[in-house]
């Protein structure tokens, strides 16, 4: 099925008002990587934050690491004004950049702009690539630009005690280069800092692996881009309401160019089969709940013996309301839409993210009724 592009909304939703929702269990945030993208992800906060809901939890990777690391390491009174602020700095590069949209070029002037210099507050070219790509340069330096400037923004924006201190929880999702396998990193269980977000956001080959405790660490973005299934495995499993927040269309046109074919290719990557890993989480929670039913089944003398509890153990009564949030796809998308960092097109996809989430709030899909063998409901 396609999906429609649009510029913006025709109608922009009121906000729904602070304090008028209930949410039934803990509120997740749960973010995708995906680069200028993530300026939607900024919209959906922002429609939270109007509502009076705040995350007791946030999960991220790469772009979505830095997003989430601003809000878990700000008050809530200043985490807007803080993506703000990254926002607003990372766009100031691009706005300085020739604008050739009148020669039908779009975007290439603010690409190449991106390219060549980098992204203020971001990243920057790095010398040492020069030097060609068979030159040992070491796993810290092997990369096209240096994220140094990313490192002194994190420290400039977020309170990373803040986050050790318990607040809101961070989870953070990166791949071990050596050993090829996710890592998320969890602010409940050990301290998270900004090694850890810059791992997150390591996309090789343009950025340098980060190394936390003498391990080499890659974007979590290329082993698996939407983070959800630690939400879904966590131990105990709570009651939510998680927010997920999607950059890429897992459903497009059929492509009939090869610049499309190349846009195309990019969304199903890293869309990252979000929908069949929810789908197997329904399976795996449904039947923790039909375990859980057969147990109320069974008399209280079976129940009572070690065996038994130990397969009981297994059960759970556990729901969690998933909330898909897609960004959509706006006029002149194309393969490079996650490095379009001009100043419109993040207006743009922020403001999407705000109206959805808007709409999506006034909805409020959780109060319906429920299948009690129904472990994850997913509202779309």
């Amino acid at each position: 099925m396609a999906k429609s592009r649009t510029k913006s909304a025709s109608h922009t939703p009121s906000p729904v008002a602070a304090g008028n929702l209930q949410l039934p269990g803990q509120v997740v945030l749960v973010m995708q990587g995906g680069g200028a993208l993530g300026a939607f992800q900024a919209g959906v906060y922002e429609a939270m934050h109007e509502a009076g809901i705040e995350p007791d939890w946030v999960v991220g990777t790469s772009i979505g690491a830095i997003n989430g690391a601003i809000i878990a390491g700000n008050s809530s009174q200043n985490r807007l004004s803080r993506l703000r602020q990254f926002w607003e700095m990372v766009a100031s590069g691009a706005a300085s950049a020739p604008h050739w949209k009148a020669f039908g070029m779009g975007n290439l002037m603010h690409n190449l702009n991106t390219v060549a210099r980098g992204i203020p507050g971001f990243f920057a070219p790095n010398p040492a690539s020069w030097v060609g790509a068979h030159t040992p340069l070491g796993i810290s330096d092997a990369s096209y630009y240096s994220t140094a400037p990313l490192r002194r923004t994190l420290a400039e924006l977020v309170d990373f005690g803040r986050i050790t201190k318990g607040g809101t929880r961070l989870t953070l999702g990166a791949v071990n280069v050596n050993l090829g396998r996710m890592r998320y990193f969890d602010s409940r269980d050990e301290v998270v800092g900004i090694d850890h977000v810059m791992a997150s956001g390591a996309l090789p080959p343009a950025f340098p692996a980060a190394v936390i405790d003498g391990e080499p660490f890659w974007d979590g973005g290329i082993y698996s881009n939407t983070p959800i299934e630690v939400v879904m495995d966590d131990h105990p499993r709570r009651d939510s309401v998680i927010f997920a927040a999607q950059l890429w269309q897992q459903e497009d046109a059929e492509p009939q160019t090869i610049q499309h074919v190349m846009a195309r290719l990019k969304d199903i990557q890293y869309s990252s089969r979000a929908a069949s890993h929810i789908a197997r989480q329904q399976q795996i929670h449904h039947l923790r709940h039909v375990v859980r039913e057969l147990g109320r089944l069974m008399p209280a003398s079976a129940r009572a013996k070690p065996e038994i509890k130990e397969l009981l153990g297994w059960g759970c009564g556990t729901v969690m309301h998933v909330l898909p949030l897609q960004a959509p796809l706006l006029d002149g998308d194309d393969h490079t839409k996650d490095i379009d960092f001009t100043p419109g097109g993040i207006r743009a996809r922020w403001a999407a993210g705000r109206e959805l989430t808007r709409r999506r709030l006034a909805e409020a899909p959780w109060r319906g009724a429920a299948d009690p063998r129904a472990g994850i409901l997913v509202h779309d």
